[in-house]
């Protein structure tokens, strides 16, 4: 019963980080319902045991990618000056408070649930998915695809930096009459 009430709030909130990256006017908002949408994904993750894939999800694409999105966005520019005040009375103690009741229930969720294995290599229980296991495939048999998939992403975010800085300088265009 707990898993269903759980399902119904954390799809609700990624349908309204998916309506909310959809339909918003300004391209932060528009980034923040897509972290929305990607921590709900992190917790559909957890529902189905695959912690590991929850914490990649949290750490790359909430992480790092988004971050990447709000550089881009920084750097491209909103044109427009964004109201600062608060709007809901005691918004930011509920927040607070929210927020420390969500660190509260991921720290007792991952006391219970995450399996990391032993210290001395052999697991007594299954320990496929543990980030052990996960690490001794990436970067044992998968390092080199690993490391190269490392490079590309380097060379694109480059490729984005100096296409970002690019100046496009307005050509002339000479009529054929100038020509005569």
């Amino acid at each position: 019963m707990i898993e269903v009430i759980v399902f119904v709030i954390v799809a609700a909130a990624a349908l309204a980080g998916a309506v909310t990256m959809v339909t918003a006017r300004n391209p932060v908002y528009s980034a923040m319902g897509l972290l929305l949408a990607m921590f709900s994904m992190a917790v559909f993750y957890v529902m189905n045991d695959a912690h590991f894939v929850a914490a990649v999800q949290v750490l790359i694409y909430a992480g790092a990618v988004m971050t990447l999105f709000l550089f881009v966005i920084m750097l491209i520019g909103v044109d427009r000056a964004v109201d600062t005040t608060e709007q809901i009375p005691f918004q930011r103690p509920i927040a607070i408070g929210l927020g420390g009741a969500l660190v509260f229930l991921i720290v007792i969720a991952a006391r219970a649930a995450w399996i990391t294995g032993h210290g001395s290599g052999v697991c007594t229980i299954d320990c496929n998915g543990t980030i052990e296991r996960v690490s001794e495939e990436l970067f044992g048999a998968w390092l080199l695809p690993f490391e190269a998939t490392v490079l590309l992403l380097t060379i694109a975010a480059v490729g984005t930096v100096a296409l970002a800085q690019f100046v496009v300088e307005p050509r002339t265009v000479e009529s054929v009459e100038d020509e005569r």
